[in-house]
């Protein structure tokens, strides 16, 4: 005897989910899903305007609750295991997310692939009913401007769902996500006007880092902070930095390859930690007049670039240690790798030592490219 397709469902009995998010609703939980219009999506006749996506929302105890909830209201059933991103409600990530992400490991329907993204300034149901120009599917923007711009920039970082539980699984349970905010009118951004006129009236924009410590969010990295955390934990691909002429003027370079070695040490039982951060580059811009041919010119830009960055990253540390005293960069793992007898007799003090620890820095910049635009002269104002 052969079971069969005893527990099929019809592709047109299911109602997909491409993002959800979660909101706090006084003592609630609020869950709002991102339905796909599969006669919108797709047609290839023209017909007159419908919107892509659908948005329906719904209120329980606890994530489960408000889950069951939705199917009141949702003319087929949600399915969750197409969802790309995950949004979670500022409110709701500083009251913690331990249930939330135990129901989403637990569910045997749900992928472990999804990004997770902090709703910063705004509600997880806000961001989800933003109406995006060239993808149809707003999931689609998320997903892709968070793959390009930690590419491109460096400046957020795409944390799935194991990353995550392993990340605040580690020894003082810190993390970080990529944040996302909405930028104009939210209003007419929920309106097909947002994507019909040439400067949309709201859009989306990713932001810098959400810090959490015991599955709760402590605070926000900037812009700079998140990029200099990226250097840190070697997760820079591509980004850039911008620095003074000697007289006038500014240098933009690229920076095109970047490689970060962490490294502990114990003396006395007093714990350190040595970053190495090589760093490659090419002249992107140049607006004072110098000589790229010149082997001093290259070196002086080379030791400009080291000092403005290991300044920057510097400052940085001071907040992760100081200000928000969270072990994201993982310097307890390393320590304890590197003599796990030492580690054992401090671990006990690690919430202690942490804030004060000694970071020795060591960042080398190479300029391997200055473009073919040797021969152009730009005089002095």
């Amino acid at each position: 005897m052969l079971g069969g397709c005893w527990s099929k469902r019809e592709l047109n009995e299911l109602a997909i989910v491409t993002a959800f998010g979660v909101d706090k609703s006084d003592e609630l939980v609020e869950i709002s899903v991102q339905i796909v219009n599969p006669s919108q999506v797709a047609s290839n006749k023209a017909s007159s305007f419908q919107v892509p996506v659908f948005t329906h929302h719904a209120k329980g105890k606890s994530l489960f609750d408000a889950m069951r909830k939705l199917t009141t209201l949702t003319p087929r059933k949600p399915y969750y295991s197409h969802a790309q991103i995950i949004i979670i409600g500022e409110e709701l990530a500083k009251e913690g997310m331990n249930s939330i992400l135990d129901l989403l490991q637990r569910d045997p329907e749900g992928r472990s692939e999804f990004n997770i993204i902090i709703a910063h300034e705004s509600t997880a149901q806000e961001i989800l009913s933003i109406l995006t120009p060239l993808e149809d599917i707003p999931a689609s923007k998320l997903f892709k401007s968070l793959k390009d711009t930690e590419a491109a920039w460096g400046t957020t970082e795409s944390v799935i769902l194991d990353d995550l539980i392993q990340s605040l699984g580690n020894i003082d349970n810190s993390a970080v996500l990529p944040t996302i905010k909405i930028h104009g009118d939210v209003d007419a951004g929920k309106s097909s006007s947002n994507v019909e006129k040439i400067k949309s009236p709201a859009q989306l924009q990713y932001g810098g880092l959400a810090v959490f410590k015991n599955y709760k969010l402590i605070g926000f990295l900037s812009e700079e902070e998140s990029r200099n955390y990226n250097f840190l934990h070697n997760n820079i691909k591509s980004t850039f930095e911008t620095l003074a002429c000697p007289e006038q003027g500014k240098i933009s370079t690229e920076i095109i390859q970047s490689s970060t070695k962490v490294t502990g040490r114990f003396q006395h039982d007093i714990p350190s930690i040595t970053i190495q951060l090589d760093i490659e580059q090419n002249v992107a811009e140049i607006s004072c007049p110098l000589d790229l041919n010149k082997p001093e010119t290259i070196d002086a830009l080379n030791k400009a670039t080291s000092k403005q960055i290991k300044e920057s990253i510097e400052r940085t540390l001071q907040t992760i240690q100081q200000t928000y005293q969270a072990d994201i960069l993982k310097f307890g793992e390393v320590l304890h790798r590197e003599d796990y007898k030492a580690w054992n007799r401090i671990k006990k003090d690690w919430s202690t030592l942490y804030p004060e620890l000694d970071v020795h820095l060591v960042v080398d910049v190479q300029t391997k490219g200055i473009g073919t635009a040797t021969k152009l002269k730009l005089n002095k104002k």
